[in-house]
Formats: C-alpha cells, structure tokens, sequence
C-alpha cells in the first residue's frame, strides 16, 4: 500500500561496499555479512582485484556492524578507489510494488540532485545511468520489471536509482555515491538514502526539490560529509574511448556469433577481446585480431 509514512530508521537497508586490494581471504565476517570476491574492481594500475562487502537486511540501530567491518576490511590494506561505487538497497517491504512507479517519478524528478550531494564522480556515470521518461512510459504501459532495465550502452543495466531490483531483492538500489571504507562517509550515504525512500514512500516524491542543497533540507540529511570523488586515471578513459571506437566495427560481427549485448572490450598481445554478455547475464570473450587487411576472429 502507498503512501505509508514510516520512519527512516525503521526500514530495512543493505549496503555493497566494493573494495581493491588488501587481503579479502583473511577478512573475518561478522554472522550475517558476506564477502563476494568474484565481483573484482580495477585497481589503479588496471590489476582486477579486491571485491565487493555486504551484510544481510539491517536496521540504523545496527550500524555499530558496518563500523566494525569496514575497520576489519581496512587493516587487510583495502580501499576504496576510482573504480568502487557504495550501494545502498532499502527495502520496500511497507509499500509493496505500489512504491515502484512512485520511485521512478521520484528518480526522473530529483535523480540529478541527488547525484550532486552525493559528488558522484563522472567517471562513475556508466554504472549510473539515469532513469528516463522513456523507461517510465514503457513500465506504464506494462513493459514490467524489463521496461526499468537500462539497455544498451553504457553498459550498467542498472540505473542510478535502479527500482527494478524490487523484482529481484524486494527493494530499490542507490548506487550514485563514490566508493569508500571509511564508517562516517558510509553512514552518511546510508542515511540520505533511507530518508529519500522513506519521503518518497509518505508521498513526498513529488514535491521534493531538485537542487541538491535544498533537497538535503527538505529531507533533513546531511549537507555533505560524503565520499569524495576520484578522479580514473587518463589510461582507463582512453580504454573507453578505444571501445567507443571500436565498438561500430566489432560489434556486429561478435553479436552476430553470440546473441546479447558487448558489456566491455580490452586489448590483449593476441588481438582485441568483446565480451559479450547474453540475457542470462552470463558473458563470453571472443578474440579478434587484425590481419590481411581486415579483423578475423582467432
């Protein structure tokens, strides 16, 4: 049902804290929180390390857990970089799918505001692309869970504010602040993201402002005190402007093998990798290299 007002320390939250470096083999979990490794982040010299921290559902009252683990994560000697985002999921379970559409309004509406309080980093807009009228039309019209999906290029799938992970998790994902370990800048983040679903949920959305200091001051946040934004290194933005570049003249050939999207391409001594990923998400490199006059693949 919506609107409901409920409290902002009163919803449930869960918070991704993607990480590179330290030592994520010797980091000690508290019950209840879990390391998933496999979803490597680009370290500054383009080294795929480290991995992404999360607890299950948690309550404000239990933020003394994330102080602990993010001091347990840091003494490995991880960090927070460039290339890390920190996502909060905040849990719908008092409004149900009625809070949906709400949000996708709220998102059109304040998704730029909400960027720049958090200093979203511009090199971090392809895992944030924004919600459009065009995805909200297409929901309207019964497109389901696939009409909030951004497709195509940049290659996130998820938006900003990504209300689709109703239909996966049960809550709306936040994914616009800038990576960090450190206990204030991530409690900070927690708390402007339970205070803007718990306004949208009392159907406050519409109203809110879209400048990001008048927007911290109708949602009583703070006004700053986030993580900072970093700049990626000039290598990491020329690899995407080479993929931009290359993009017209791989893609088709490598789509044409595997049906899908090109989530990423990189060179290698061998020739220049598309990675496809399909529908299921799963992804497949495929070789090219350059010779007689035109790309083969290997």
């Amino acid at each position: 049902m919506w609107p409901v007002h409920v409290p902002w320390k009163k919803l449930r939250f869960g918070v991704e804290v993607e990480f590179v470096g330290g030592c994520p083999e010797r980091l000690e979990l508290l019950p209840g929180w879990r390391l998933q490794p496999g979803e490597l982040q680009t370290d500054d010299d383009g080294t795929e390390t480290g991995g992404e921290l999360a607890p299950d559902p948690l309550l404000w009252s239990q933020g003394a857990q994330i102080r602990e683990m993010l001091r347990r994560l840091r003494r490995t000697g991880a960090r927070a970089n460039w290339a890390c985002g920190l996502h909060v999921h905040v849990g719908l379970e008092p409004w149900g799918e009625a809070a949906v559409l709400p949000l996708v309004d709220a998102a059109i509406r304040c998704q730029a505001g909400l960027g720049d309080l958090f200093r979203s980093a511009p090199d971090r807009a392809v895992f944030a692309p924004p919600v459009t009228e065009a995805m909200r039309a297409a929901y309207v019209a019964g497109g389901g869970p696939d009409a909030l999906t951004r497709h195509g290029r940049p290659q996130s799938h998820r938006c900003g504010i990504n209300a689709r992970s109703w239909y996966d998790t049960g809550s709306v994902e936040i994914r616009l602040a800038n990576g960090s370990t450190e206990y204030g800048e991530v409690r900070r983040t927690v708390e402007l993201c339970l205070r803007f679903v718990a306004a949208v949920g009392a159907g406050r959305g519409s109203g809110l402002p879209r400048t990001r200091a008048a927007l911290a001051a109708a949602l009583g946040a703070p006004a700053g005190g986030y993580p900072p934004p970093k700049a990626a290194p000039l290598w990491h933005r020329e690899r995407l402007w080479l993929e931009d570049a290359l993009l017209p003249v791989l893609g088709p050939p490598a789509l044409a093998e595997v049906p899908g999207e090109v989530h990423h391409m990189r060179t290698t001594a061998e020739g220049v990798a598309v990675v496809v990923e399909r529908e299921d998400g799963t992804q497949e490199p495929l070789l090219f290299h350059w010779a007689d006059g035109g790309w083969r693949r290997v």
